[in-house]
């Protein structure tokens, strides 16, 4: 299949090491009017980057024929639509975070779309999970959050950042500790994620602990 991928060059990789080498692909780290035609040659489109690039949707809106993927974590597709209308095309969300892509099963949302998702993941062998319309989807949650309570802990000086992340794996036999999902993902979507899981849902499971919020600023200065 002929495959375009927009936004950095980690998600192109992490998109290549998923679905393999047989397929077509072409990079994109930004797309305007002059790509049109290219992009609607292609069998699919992933978009990683959309919810930094919202106007992106002008574009995709006009593209006939042409399956669209776009990574839904810190946004929905219900409120892209709402403030950019709809693609005429079948249009689906997905976890595109650095590290969670490259899963056993990726995490979707179709809403009203879901045998053509389906058809579609089904030709790029890739296993998937459906989940609601909703920021955070599933897995980034929960990682979300237990990243956030290790800053907590870090912050009061209970334990230090190693010991955490080794208690974390010794004690539930999960792949990575907090702060290693933290190296895998980048301190930013961490810090975004978050803070539109909170904007979201005023849960104080997502309130942003300080000590994360002050690496975030580091890392953004």
């Amino acid at each position: 299949m002929k495959i375009a991928v927009i936004g950095e060059r980690e998600n192109f990789e992490e998109l290549q090491a998923k679905l393999g080498a047989h397929h077509q692909y072409t990079f994109f780290s930004d797309i305007d009017p002059s790509g049109f035609e290219y992009l609607q040659e292609q069998d699919v489109i992933f978009h990683f980057t959309i919810d930094e690039n919202g106007d992106h949707m002008e574009l995709l809106n006009e593209i006939d024929d042409v399956p669209i993927f776009l990574n839904m974590v810190k946004v929905t597709l219900a409120e892209l639509f709402f403030t950019y209308g709809k693609p005429k095309v079948s249009t689906f969300g997905f976890n595109g975070l650095p590290g969670f892509f490259d899963r056993d099963l990726l995490e979707v949302t179709a809403p009203g779309h879901g045998e053509q998702l389906e058809t579609v993941l089904s030709e790029l062998k890739v296993d998937f999970l459906t989940c609601d319309d909703r920021v955070g989807m599933v897995t980034p949650r929960v990682i979300m959050m237990i990243i956030n309570e290790a800053y907590y802990t870090v912050q009061e000086g209970t334990a230090s950042r190693e010991d955490i992340d080794l208690g974390m794996k010794l004690g539930t036999n999960y792949p990575y500790g907090p702060f290693e999902w933290v190296d895998r993902v980048g301190i930013h979507h961490v810090y975004e994620v978050l803070e539109a899981l909170y904007e979201d849902t005023k849960d104080e499971r997502y309130k942003i602990c300080p000590l994360l919020k002050k690496e975030y600023m580091q890392y953004r200065t």
